[in-house]
């Protein structure tokens, strides 16, 4: 994950690559934490990382899946059970929700991609007021905000910042 994003040839990239930047941030903020302590609670919020990871993942895939591409996500939309996708399920672990995070971020690029423009709207009636450009604009907005929930409570947890993780994970 670059400081900043590269040169992009046009809106669609542009978006698209801003959110990948985001998600690699909330990723990152991960790195070499148990499973203890992606899922604790350090700071005066209820949020942990491994639910900031959840919540982005699962609201991505709302966004897009269901309400962009019209898709059925059973369990997931609609919602029934509004903060789940902020705890811990029996059995999850921060490697599967992982992998789950760049499944949802290949499903988004895919269907992106496919649309013949940003000014298609959502294809889910109760969403249709929206266009797949503001989608993709509100899950960078989502997508930051968490980021930066996620800087903080991984400085709560072991002092390690944004910056200093940023150069582990390339090495």
């Amino acid at each position: 994950m670059p400081r900043f994003v590269p040169p992009v040839a046009d809106e669609r990239s542009a978006l698209l690559a801003f959110l990948a930047q985001q998600r690699d941030g909330l990723r990152y903020a991960l790195l070499g934490l148990t499973e203890d302590q992606a899922w604790s609670v350090p700071t005066a919020s209820e949020l942990s990382l491994g639910g900031l990871l959840k919540h982005t993942m699962v609201t991505e895939r709302r966004w897009v899946v269901a309400a962009l591409a019209g898709r059925p996500l059973p369990g997931l939309w609609p919602i029934e059970d509004p903060g789940a996708d902020l705890r811990r399920a029996e059995g999850e672990t921060v490697s599967s929700l992982l992998t789950e995070y760049q499944q949802a971020a290949e499903e988004t690029e895919k269907i992106v991609l496919d649309l013949p423009d940003l000014d298609v709207p959502c294809a889910t009636e109760q969403a249709a007021h929206w266009s797949a450009r503001w989608v993709l604009l509100h899950l960078i907005e989502e997508s930051a905000r968490h980021a930066g929930h996620a800087d903080v409570i991984r400085q709560s947890i072991d002092g390690a910042h944004a910056a200093d993780l940023l150069a582990r994970a390339e090495g």
